[in-house]
């Protein structure tokens, strides 16, 4: 799925597992510490969410945990599912596109692809997890070309753009010239020229 089309979705559900273990640098991490890796891409999801403005729903596998009721919570401006226990984030997803899809233009975002076939046949879009990737890159890309270079330079002084008589008039005032100027100018008016005596 190209980049355009996923902008332009109004929810983008989310296989967590799929996806970190997709991801080189996610996969890195989870090897090491899980928590941390889906902390990190909850974080990527937020930013995104917050340029794109779309509904984000990040889902995590619970159906191996034992008693688990499943848990909704609110990470920033995302949600974050971790589903019950014997429903899978596959099943999770397909319930939620079926219940919205005909509403809203859902995509979803998993390299599953027996998953990407059933939300395909239920209307959704489709992004693989070198999609998702791509697309969170182009946003980045387009974010700091439309906003940080904006940002004027911390080098950008106060004085650059004044105008240079302005400004050498300022310079003056800084070192005490005006005084010794306006001295100068006065004297030098005065020589040669008498006053008139009053007949």
């Amino acid at each position: 799925m190209d980049g355009v089309r996923a902008m332009t979705c109004e929810y983008l559900l989310v296989d967590g597992y799929n996806i970190i273990f997709a991801w080189p640098e996610l996969k890195e991490l989870a090897d090491v510490n899980l928590d941390g890796a889906r902390t990190k891409l909850q974080d990527i999801l937020c930013n995104y969410q917050g340029y794109k403005k779309c509904q984000v729903i990040l889902v995590f596998d619970g159906y191996k945990v034992k008693g688990n009721p499943g848990e909704v919570i609110r990470y920033h401006n995302i949600h974050v599912i971790f589903t019950k226990e014997a429903e899978t984030a596959d099943q999770y997803i397909e319930k939620v596109t079926q219940q919205i899809g005909r509403r809203y233009q859902v995509a979803v975002a998993t390299s599953d692809k027996l998953e990407q076939v059933i939300i395909l046949g239920k209307g959704a879009l489709r992004l693989s997890a070198r999609d998702l990737q791509k697309e969170i890159k182009e946003t980045n890309d387009e974010i700091n070309l439309r906003h940080l270079k904006q940002i004027p330079s911390k080098k950008n002084r106060l004085f650059d753009n004044v105008d240079p008589q302005l400004l050498a008039y300022l310079e003056d005032i800084r070192l005490d010239r005006v005084k010794e100027k306006t001295e100068e100018k006065r004297d030098g008016k005065g020589k040669g020229k008498k006053k008139k005596k009053k007949r």
